[in-house]
């Protein structure tokens, strides 16, 4: 964030009351940018605080937060060269076991990647990697299902951010690690689905690893007065490609020497 926003409050608002109607309808709307050229990332963010700001007005709350675009061919997609961020709130959470139900999404797509839970509080800037690493408290292989309330996701990197970084649900797999207990930027991961071997990445994939990308993360937010708190979730980025999902299927991804997660949509 830059501080270059034009949006009226009014705006702001408007949009994103659009996309949290979007949200709880399972319905999506037309590109922002297309309808506002003018719209800057700033502008986005602030509509990104307006939608989370009524999911939290409905009862839910903050349970941790997620980086995004992090692969440079998803940035090349959306045309940017930096990751974005967004807000995991409580009604998107899952754990290993559970079935996740698509009725809940409107446009799934599955991605692979490393959760990091923490103990104790980070606030940035100046968070270095072994900052992260002693503030964890364990890390689990996860999926992240992202969900665009935007038509087709034909998204630009400001449409995403308005809509929260495409952000779905999340399912945290059940085994834990110390983040000193292996090498987080060359564990391998595989991905299957259903059955079959989808893809395989390492963690340096991911801003040149995982851990990086919370150091990222942690600077960004912390640089806006939002700390990373206790017990929340931070997801690091995506090791894998996108994956549409529909109801039936059923994937596995096992990063080397911390141990797998598996989902199930219906």
């Amino acid at each position: 964030m830059d501080g270059k926003t034009g949006f009226t409050d009014e705006q702001v608002r408007h949009y994103g009351d659009e996309l949290y109607n979007a949200l709880i309808t399972r319905t999506t709307v037309a590109p922002l940018l297309a309808r506002e050229p003018l719209i800057t990332i700033d502008d986005a963010y602030r509509i990104q605080q307006r939608m989370v700001a009524r999911r939290l007005e409905a009862g839910e709350h903050i349970v941790g937060k997620k980086i995004g675009v992090t692969s440079k061919a998803v940035q090349d997609m959306i045309g940017v060269t930096r990751p974005d961020f967004g807000q995991l709130t409580s009604g998107m959470a899952f754990v290993e076991g559970q079935e996740v139900s698509l009725a809940c999404l409107i446009q799934p797509k599955a991605e692979a990647e490393v959760a990091f839970v923490l103990k104790h509080d980070l606030n940035g800037p100046g968070i270095t990697a072994t900052d992260v690493i002693r503030a964890t408290d364990y890390v689990v292989a996860c999926f992240e299902i992202v969900d665009s309330r935007i038509t087709d996701w034909k998204i630009k990197i400001q449409d995403t951010v308005a809509d929260n970084a495409s952000c779905g649900v999340y399912l945290l797999g059940k085994a834990k690690k110390k983040p000193t207990d292996l090498d987080l930027n060359l564990a391998g991961m595989v991905l299957e689905r259903n059955g079959d071997l989808f893809s395989t990445a390492a963690g340096a994939a991911v801003q040149g690893g995982p851990v990086n990308a919370v150091v990222w993360l942690a600077n960004t937010l912390g640089a806006l007065g939002i700390p990373f708190k206790a017990g929340e979730v931070i997801l690091s980025g995506s090791q894998s490609s996108l994956i549409p999902v529909v109801a039936g299927d059923h994937m596995r991804c096992t990063v080397g020497g911390l141990g797998s997660c598996d989902i199930r949509f219906v």
